[in-house]
């Protein structure tokens, strides 16, 4: 579903996170402060001593929650955390404007012409899509990245995309 930007420069596409539209240069990956929630990667059978692994897992310092991760790609991942797992509930709405801004920082200094994002506090917490959606246009409204030209929304499956036809009505 194409929705209407405040940047008339973007071209902005709602679909199921599994139905990416076109190609992208980035995808945001909703994560926690520990990393956990967006690692994706099969567990493999570890090269290290169980006793070395878990020593090192001690010693781990959690991320600060409203900040953003940068893993190479390709696509680039940009880890967005804005969960903290000891919490409840785990997200707070400050910390998804926070990861919004570095997520839009990033997209600037990196030079992306196309982003994957997921609606941030929708994917493992309860924020209104319709919410996120102000959240999104008011951050793109204060620091529009100039070299981004496709968005695409990946909505969780069991969100439904009719709050985001309101949405659309409504701006």
């Amino acid at each position: 579903m194409r929705l209407t930007s405040c940047c008339p420069w973007i071209r902005m596409e709602a679909t199921p996170a599994d139905r990416q539209p076109f190609p992208i240069d980035a995808m945001v990956v909703e994560d926690d402060s520990y990393l956990v929630l967006g690692a994706g990667t099969p567990v493999l059978e570890p090269s290290e001593h169980p006793l070395h692994l878990l020593h090192q897992a001690e010693r781990l310092e959690p991320v600060m929650p409203g900040t953003v991760v940068v893993r190479s790609g390709p696509p680039l991942r940009l880890l967005a955390i804005v969960h903290h797992l000891e919490r409840r509930p785990t997200w707070s709405e400050g910390w998804i404007r926070e990861a919004l801004d570095h997520v839009l920082h990033h997209v600037t200094t990196q030079n992306v012409r196309s982003l994957g994002l997921p609606p941030l506090g929708t994917v493992h917490g309860r924020l209104p899509l319709s919410r996120f959606m102000r959240l999104l246009e008011h951050r793109l409204t204060r620091r529009p990245p100039t070299s981004l030209h496709y968005l695409w929304l990946a909505v969780p499956p069991r969100l439904d995309l009719t709050g985001l036809k309101r949405f659309r009505a409504e701006n």
